[in-house]
């Protein structure tokens, strides 16, 4: 049985992430860093074991995504056998400026 699929985050995800993780030290708390993390890696292995199981995306039919809490977007595809994290997106900001 497989355990699930290897996950690659793009630099551009990566930066994203680091940027909303910055806006929430600066202003929030270390309870909503630490309940960030957790809900990350919850998706992160949903997604590894069942990457079809979100919806398809608006924008190509190729990525899907997932809501992160509230206030993040993970955008993925699975791309030669792994999951490939093309955007952490923080949907405070206009959709437009999704990049994928």
């Amino acid at each position: 049985m497989k355990n699930g699929y290897n996950i690659f985050w793009t630099d551009f995800a990566l930066k994203e992430l680091e940027n909303t993780i910055e806006y929430i030290e600066q202003n929030w708390s270390e309870k909503e860093i630490k309940n960030l993390a957790e809900k990350l890696e919850e998706t992160l292995n949903l997604i590894s074991k069942n990457p079809d199981i979100f919806q398809v995306s608006e924008f190509k039919k190729d990525v899907r995504r997932v809501v992160v809490l509230k206030f993040n977007t993970i955008y993925y595809r699975l791309n030669n056998n792994q999951i490939e994290i093309l955007s952490f997106f923080s949907n405070r900001q206009d959709p437009k400026k999704i990049k994928l």
